[in-house]
């Protein structure tokens, strides 16, 4: 598992073929980025998929496939075997299903992240954003969940241990989701960042003994962005 498995390489090179596609021609770009007005009322649903294959800029676009890059192979080797990765026992790894939790995740932290950018932006017709960032967010907190403990490095230069980096990240998104920090889609990044969780706990739920505090430290933050919700929802 040193290598780069060859299922990521094929989700990097689609995000680049399909990005440098929309860098190139703005019509490809316009008709597959997320959109709340093309979704609601056109029904373009495609929309919530295709778009995390799009990116603004090429800065966008080699932050987000440097961050899958890292994180691929640690969720591979997870979910191909959890007591391996664990605790050294590898007898039953299954790499076939490690490839397809990687894919799977990826694929739901797009669809989950637009999902609850669509829910929280209903009303904004002009609303849209594109980018891997919920896939690739996904995939982070699928391998934070597994390895709260792991050194990252905060602006590739400070390290932190990852559940902390988890939770500071976690609140930042909420504080700039409801404060329209940016030109970021901080939605996209909570609904991916919940996937992942998900899937790690669903997939094996040993890990909440194992790393209970940690991810009841990352869920704090996911609690508060639910009461905003409901209370979004009661105007």
């Amino acid at each position: 598992m040193g290598d780069i498995s060859i299922v990521a390489l094929v989700v990097i090179g689609l995000n680049v073929l399909i990005s440098w596609k929309g860098f190139n021609d703005h019509n490809f770009f316009d008709k597959y980025k997320f959109q709340i007005g093309s979704i609601v009322h056109n029904k373009d649903y495609y929309r919530i998929l295709s778009s995390g294959f799009l990116h603004v800029d090429f800065t966008h676009l080699l932050f987000n496939m440097l961050t899958l890059y890292f994180f691929a192979n640690p969720v591979i080797g997870f979910f191909a075997s959890p007591e391996g990765f664990l605790f050294g026992n590898f007898a039953q790894a299954k790499i076939n299903l490690g490839y397809g939790m990687f894919l799977l995740i990826f694929v739901a932290a797009v669809i989950g992240g637009n999902l609850l950018s669509l829910l929280i932006h209903q009303k904004e017709n002009w609303y849209s954003a594109v980018g891997a960032s919920g896939g690739v967010t996904g995939i982070l907190f699928a391998a934070i969940a597994a390895f709260p403990e792991m050194e990252l490095r905060l602006f590739f230069a400070l390290p932190i241990p990852a559940w902390i980096f988890a939770i500071l990240y976690l609140g930042y998104s909420v504080y700039g989701m409801k404060t329209n920090l940016g030109n970021i889609g901080h939605s996209a990044h909570l609904g991916g960042a919940i996937v992942g969780l998900l899937a790690t706990i669903l997939f094996y739920p040993a890990i909440l003994q194992i790393n209970t505090y940690y991810i009841l430290g990352m869920i704090l933050p996911l609690v508060v962005l639910f009461m905003i919700i409901m209370k979004g929802n009661k105007r």
